[in-house]
């Protein structure tokens, strides 16, 4: 017993767990690795792929014979090569014989084999297979020792290791897979582009990657190279964006590409604008991208969408996006290309070479297909060469007893059995073994005159077929000739035209692609609750009415500015603390027309009693602009406009103030203009703007008016060739515009004219512009009402005038500030 022991104990083997833990894990990941996740480099195919083709054509289930049933062609893979369970087999067969998952697909499908809703194939008891005619490429001469096999899994039959593949499958229908700790993602391509590139690779070896691309096509009009693949072919069509992913991928093996829908844009009977989606993303599901799209309309996410149906059919993708009326296509187009419409396909070139994985450029995935096809057609002429030896050989022994025939009748009538009559000709006739047999066993009907003419005839052919197969083996350049033939005729017989279109990279989607460009009045209140309200929400109205609620402060606060301005443009708002932030009218949230705002903390970073005082549009920006400013003490400063061009979050400083001093008003001037300043007493002086000269952003400026006891600055205009008035209005809702002529020119730090009487009626003045016809003029009150008015509906005075009605206000309400604005399109109509 103790013997039996020591033996045992003698048999075990002490190793450190992590060891054997560590060992065990490479193993299984290499396992994964080789023999399930990755596909070969030199024929494209995972196992699983390569022996469900295998065991077709061992079943004999060709493309010119009928269809079988899915579950035979999976039992025979399953019992033969894979023993890895029927589901993964069938889920492969069905995969390889879908239109939209492969370029070229290598099964010929019969039944219900799924569809790009993501709806599941039929069971495979319903469905029938067959090879497709491009597979059997891939098979082609498998049986003339062209590659090696192995056993399969239970040492009963043998499979082959890889398929000669007569094309570069690899590329052509691209493959997907995931491993230990590694995956692949290789797209799609032309076959015809891919056979061009193989066949450029052959003659020009040392060719560079660029040179297998054509990246003309990619970036048409900029000098590129005109190789001969594009980028990927997707089978559901589509389009690439941009080139960097594709060049990326095919110079690293890695790369981003961004495919996006093709879509046509409709107008229905009913003359409603409409988006129709006519081709997806690769791998997209077409169901689930539709229900998105509606559950981010029903969400309010995409705006101006009125219908969405889905009308695909056997022909092709259709999704019908009917848009509201006045929606604006462009913005619906951004929004669903933003959400649903692109996506991003991330190419991992990684394939197995030798047996371990690597990632690969286009050049060297190539290359080594080149590598494989080369020994494929070397070993099959090897072959061919050796069977038309052989043939030869027993041909001269049939020549050499033709020549003696009347011997070698004698000889093998004379010979008591076979064997002795085989012994007698070898001894004879100088024959070798094989050809005294095959002349044994001739018949005397091949004896004839015309059986020894076709004989002679089918030696010299084979003389022939020798004499090319061994030129072929004998140089180099005679074998590429081979297989770039062989690659034609592969091409001339299934080459198809390119699905995948390309457009130009215009970068992402931003926010402001997604939101229609319009007019806004944008409201902020004392108290820093800020919004923005579409301008034709106010509808024009003749001069002195009330208005509508344009904003609806809370108790103890009131409005205290307002201007216009377009969804997309791009603003510098100055504070009455001499700051400057910018930021796009969008960012303000919209609300309607009663409700309060959000907190201006939400939009910018405003010190606490920080008030904006005016805004000026970086649109109106041009070289040699400048930045006009006037305090309410009445100094002016003027500063390049280029110091305003990188502004903080947090804003920067944009005028020195002296204590108890704010900024009032700022104007874009281009150095030729004279400038107006107005004050709440009704004094205006008008100036040249270089009587101030230009200063840093720190400076306080020159004083530009001199004020009168009590009075503070209103406003700043400018004036130039364009504007044909000046506009006044005060706090109790007067106003009147005045031919600019009126006011003469005159120098700076002057009291100026008298502009407007603003006496108890009128109020202080408010605000100060100037206008042209055709301007409309918003009038804010402090609590909220807004009236819309075109400037031609206020009287045209002259100065020192008390003007006429502008507004209707309250008592307890006064105008808080005015903004000038454009018409409607409908309006100018």
């Amino acid at each position: 017993m103790s013997s039996k022991r020591g033996e045992h104990a003698a048999r075990v083997e002490e190793v450190r767990i992590e060891d054997e833990m560590e060992q065990s894990y490479i193993d299984y990941a290499m396992s994964v690795i080789a023999g399930r996740a990755l596909p070969d480099v030199r024929d494209g195919l995972k196992p699983v792929h390569r022996r469900i083709l295998y065991a077709m054509h061992e079943m004999g289930v060709t493309s010119g014979s009928g269809h079988r049933k899915s579950s035979s062609v999976v039992g025979e893979t399953m019992g033969n090569y894979h023993p890895h369970g029927d589901k993964a087999i069938y889920d492969t067969l069905v995969n390889m014989a879908q239109e939209f998952s492969m370029r070229h697909p290598l099964v010929d499908g019969q039944g219900n084999f799924g569809s790009m809703d993501g709806d599941p194939a039929a069971a495979m008891r319903y469905t029938e297979a067959r090879m497709s005619p491009i597979a059997e490429e891939l098979l082609d001469d498998i049986e003339r020792d062209t590659v090696d096999f192995q056993p399969n899994y239970d040492d009963r039959l043998e499979e082959p290791g890889v398929l000669p593949a007569a094309f570069p499958n690899l590329l052509v229908n691209g493959s997907t897979g995931i491993a230990v700790g590694m995956s692949t993602k290789i797209p799609p391509h032309n076959l015809g582009e891919v056979i061009e590139a193989t066949i450029h690779l052959i003659r020009n070896p040392d060719c560079d990657v660029r040179e297998l691309i054509d990246t003309e096509a990619l970036l048409p009009g900029e000098g590129g190279t005109d190789g001969p693949i594009q980028g990927p072919d997707f089978p559901t069509g589509a389009q690439i964006v941009g080139s960097d992913g594709v060049i990326d991928a095919y110079t690293t093996g890695r790369g981003r590409i961004r495919v996006r829908a093709t879509f046509e844009e409709e107008t229905s009977a009913n003359g409603r604008e409409r988006i129709v989606v006519k081709e997806l993303p690769f791998q997209e599901n077409k169901a689930r991208i539709v229900e998105r799209i509606a559950e981010d309309v029903n969400e309010g996410t995409i705006e101006g969408i009125a219908d969405l149906r889905d009308e695909s059919d056997r022909d092709g993708v259709r999704i019908v996006i009917d848009l509201k009326r006045g929606a604006s296509r462009d913005v619906v187009k951004n929004q669903l290309l933003e959400h649903h419409l692109e996506s991003t396909f991330g190419v991992i070139n990684l394939a197995l070479v030798d047996g371990q994985p690597r990632v690969l450029t286009l050049k060297e995935t190539l290359a080594e297909y080149v590598d494989h096809r080369k020994e494929v057609v070397t070993r099959r002429t090897e072959d061919e060469l050796a069977e038309a030896e052989d043939r030869a050989h027993i041909l001269e022994g049939r020549l050499r007893a033709l020549e003696q025939v009347d011997d070698v009748v004698e000889t093998i009538r004379d010979s008591e059995d076979r064997d002795a009559a085989k012994a007698a000709l070898r001894e004879r006739f100088d024959l070798s073994e094989p050809q005294a047999a095959h002349i044994v066993r001739m018949q005397l009907g091949s004896l004839t005159s015309m059986e020894a003419t076709e004989i002679e005839a089918e030696y010299e052919d084979l003389t022939d077929r020798i004499e090319r197969l061994e030129e072929i083996l004998a140089d180099e350049s005679e074998l590429e000739d081979v297989i770039v033939s062989e690659l034609r005729e592969v091409r001339e017989e299934y080459d198809e035209p390119r699905r995948t279109g390309f457009v130009r990279d215009a970068g992402n989607v931003t926010r402001e692609d997604l939101i229609a460009e319009e007019d806004m009045v944008v409201v902020v209140t004392e108290d820093d609750y800020v919004k923005r309200v579409p301008a034709d929400t106010f509808t024009p109205q003749r001069r002195g009415g009330k208005g509508v609620i344009g904003a609806d402060p809370k108790e103890d606060d009131r409005v205290a500015s307002a201007f216009v301005a377009s969804t997309h443009d791009n603003l510098l708002c100055f504070t009455d603390h001499g700051q400057v932030y910018r930021m796009k009218t969008y960012e303000v949230p919209e609300y309607g027309r009663t409700a309060r705002g959000t907190s201006m903390v939400n939009v910018l970073d405003l010190d606490d009693g920080e008030q904006i005082t005016a805004v000026v549009n970086c649109g109106a920006f041009t070289e040699g602009s400048y930045v006009t400013m006037v305090t309410r003490r009445g100094y002016v400063k003027r500063t390049a406009g280029e110091e305003f061009e990188n502004i903080l979050s947090t804003g920067i400083r944009a005028i020195s103030l002296a204590d108890g001093d704010e900024l009032a008003d700022v104007e874009v001037t281009d150095g030729s203009q004279d400038v107006v300043i107005g004050t709440e007493a009704g004094m205006a002086i008008r100036f040249d703007e270089t009587d101030a000269r230009a200063m840093g952003r720190s400076a306080r400026g020159v004083r530009g008016i001199s004020l009168r006891e009590d009075d503070r600055v209103a406003g700043l205009a400018a004036i130039d060739d364009d504007v044909s008035w000046t506009l006044t209005v005060t706090a109790n809702g007067y106003g009147k515009r005045t031919a600019v002529s009126a006011y003469r020119r005159q120098n700076r730090n002057g009291h100026g004219l008298i502009d407007i009487d603003t006496g108890e009626r009128n109020g202080p003045v408010r605000a100060i512009e100037t206008v042209s016809p055709g301007d409309h003029l918003f009038v804010a009150s402090e609590q909220g009402q807004i009236t819309r008015t075109p400037v031609e509906e206020l009287s045209e005075l002259g100065r020192n005038t008390m003007g006429v009605k502008v507004m209707e206000t309250d008592d307890d309400d006064a105008v808080a500030c005015v903004a000038i604005g454009e018409p409607d399109e409908g309006d100018e109509e």
